[in-house]
């Protein structure tokens, strides 16, 4: 590998809000030291849809995962595949989807909610379902842990390339929309969880990617073609040179982008160009 990297995926947060309530990050990007972007998410702009792209580089379209309701292996060469064949070692403490996606279907909780597996493609997984979601209980896992327990991959196991995903966020707008002073607090601790890992990481060399799989409108939908629902962040912690801060990227660049710092070969199915030299 070229280098280490880490990307952050917080669930369903849209670009106005990423702009004015992650203070740590933004003061990153103020310090210099992290650039940021406006990226848009494919359509269906729904969270599994997103998840799919956001590996594999290609439209709900090509992959064939056009809701969340459609889940299977998918069949495109994804980053985890691709980084494994490479001979680097992968982590993912995410939603269990990922793991249905990119490693084996169907997911069985025993079996898959934690593994360690040489060969890959997840080399290392750590997973949760949010089994019994609803509007009156998010059955979302305490953040802090999920960054703790990719910190302890990243340590214990020395993973070359990580992802953490998590709906804290997502699920919050659908319950209470995104202007709202609950929201509010949720931001505000979210950045607040997230920003004592950054210098460890930084430290340890990895660059890292925060960034979002979609937006969310102010009623807390998404799904659609809108700027609300499409458009989110994108920080960048790294080396690489990237475009002038007004150029609009596309979510199908994370993907070749990610594979390019890593050093590893970009399959054809990669069709976008990738964001950073």
């Amino acid at each position: 590998m070229n280098t280490k990297l880490l990307l952050i995926v917080l669930d369903g947060l849209p670009w106005r809000n990423w702009r004015k309530f992650m203070g740590n990050l933004e003061g990153w990007v103020q310090s210099g030291e992290a650039r940021v972007w406006k990226m848009r998410s494919v359509l269906p702009s729904t969270s599994a849809s997103c998840y799919a792209s956001i590996h594999t580089g290609v439209p709900p379209q090509v992959h064939g995962v056009v809701s969340n309701e459609t889940l299977f292996r998918v069949a495109q060469p994804d980053i985890f595949s691709e980084v494994t064949k490479a001979g680097g070692r992968t982590g993912a403490v995410t939603h269990s989807f990922w793991s249905i996606f990119f490693n084996r279907a169907p997911f069985d909780l025993v079996r898959d909610i934690e593994y360690d597996e040489p060969e890959g493609p997840i080399t290392h997984g750590r997973f949760h379902t949010m089994t019994g979601y609803n509007h009156k209980n998010q059955m979302t896992p305490s953040d802090i842990d999920l960054f703790a327990t990719l910190t302890m991959l990243a340590e214990r196991h020395g993973i070359d390339y990580g992802i953490l995903h998590t709906c804290t966020l997502d699920s919050m707008g659908h319950r209470y929309g995104h202007d709202c002073g609950e929201m509010d607090q949720a931001l505000f601790a979210m950045d607040a969880m997230l920003a004592p890992f950054l210098p460890r990481w930084l430290k340890a060399g990895y660059e890292v990617i925060v960034t979002a799989d979609h937006g969310q409108t102010a009623r807390g939908h998404h799904g659609g073609h809108d700027d609300e629902m499409q458009d989110f962040a994108l920080y960048y912690f790294g080396r690489g040179a990237g475009p002038n801060e007004d150029v609009l990227l596309d979510q199908l660049q994370l993907a070749p982008t990610v594979l390019s710092r890593l050093g590893v070969r970009i399959p054809e199915t990669m069709r976008a160009r990738p964001f950073l030299d």
